[in-house]
């Protein structure tokens, strides 16, 4: 059911560009966080609501291509699997068999309920808990290639979706987050965060 919803918003609503990211905020500024499936996006969604961080979305990012703002999609997140210690999966959180999903009503802020404008693009691929996390700047062209990798809807914009991923990454800075322990990962987003909005 989760699945046909997010297929039918987006056959609603062609004209905005969507990408499977998080989608998180910290002020009035949109921080998406790109990656394919398995490579930590929603786990680290979770451990960044824990560091001042508020709710967008997860799985699905709703860009307006023209106003270059995000829209919430505040549908429950899911886990594949259990968080490292110190972000707790709630009590009441629906665990099945493959997934653990996290109302927002159990987040530990409220999430944003109006668009924001995109600030940062953030492509995500984890190398290991034991790692130290680098963070480093993108080049358009590459950051290009890899929102286009993510893109869900390409065929509903003109050049298959490639005008409109130009559009958004020269529009806003891309990084590329190798993913390690999940604390000091919260951290150096949150500095550059600090840094590249202030």
């Amino acid at each position: 059911f989760d699945k046909d919803l997010i297929i039918e918003t987006q056959k609603l609503r062609p004209d905005l560009y969507f990408v499977h990211a998080a989608v998180l905020a910290l002020g009035d500024r949109a921080i998406a966080l790109v990656a394919q499936s398995g490579f930590g996006k929603s786990t680290t969604a979770w451990a960044l609501l824990h560091h001042g961080f508020q709710y967008l979305s997860d799985e699905i990012a709703p860009i307006d291509p023209t106003t270059f703002r995000v829209l919430p999609f505040p549908r429950a997140l899911c886990l594949k699997k259990a968080p490292p210690n110190g972000y707790p999966v709630p009590r009441d959180a629906v665990i099945t068999g493959r997934t653990i999903h996290v109302p927002t009503s159990l987040f530990p802020d409220d999430p944003v309920a109006e668009p924001l404008m995109l600030s940062m693009i953030v492509f995500l691929h984890f190398i290991g808990e034991a790692q130290s996390p680098i963070l480093k700047r993108m080049s358009s062209a590459d950051a290009t290639v890899r929102l286009l990798i993510n893109t869900l809807n390409p065929l509903a914009h003109r050049q298959y979706g490639l005008d409109d991923a130009i559009a958004i990454v020269t529009k806003t800075p891309c990084f590329e987050l190798l993913t390690g322990d999940l604390r000091s990962t919260c951290e150096l987003l949150k500095a550059a965060c600090r840094r590249d909005f202030n």
